[in-house]
């Protein structure tokens, strides 16, 4: 799905309150490149504005989890992390030695598991795909 527009845009059409410390947290989040969990996104609106509590962080991921505008991901590293549910859709690679999560977009894993769904009766809605690994030896490429 194509992202249609900002975070600050889809908190307004959904009648969300918008805060000074909010706008920062949607700003943090739409630069993001990454999956931060609370604390890392704390870190950085706090950065920012001083005047955004870890409280009021928890408080919007949530609210904003709830309205269908963040997108809680879940690497198996008992860390919640949030992003940006309108990015174009994309899987996750993730590295178990040092947490570095690498986000693809494969036509080939697209169209088999169109092809798989097509097979069982079914017409394919979307899907999540996270692969866990480590890096491969030299000699095992």
């Amino acid at each position: 799905m194509a992202k249609r527009d900002t975070i600050i845009a889809r908190c307004e059409s959904h009648g969300l309150r918008l805060t000074d410390q909010r706008r920062v947290i949607a700003g943090v989040l739409e630069m993001s490149r990454d999956h931060p969990d609370v604390e890392e996104l704390h870190a950085r609106a706090n950065a920012r504005d001083p005047r955004v509590s870890l409280a009021t962080v928890y408080r919007t991921v949530k609210l904003w989890e709830e309205a269908g505008i963040l997108e809680k991901v879940d690497f198996g590293d008992g860390r919640a992390r949030y992003e940006d549910a309108e990015r174009d859709h994309h899987d996750h690679l993730i590295d178990m030695n040092t947490g570095t999560v690498i986000e693809f977009v494969d036509p080939e894993i697209e169209e088999l598991q169109e092809r798989i769904a097509k097979r069982l009766g079914y017409r394919l809605l979307g899907h999540k795909l996270e692969l866990y690994g480590v890096p491969a030896k030299r000699d095992e490429s």
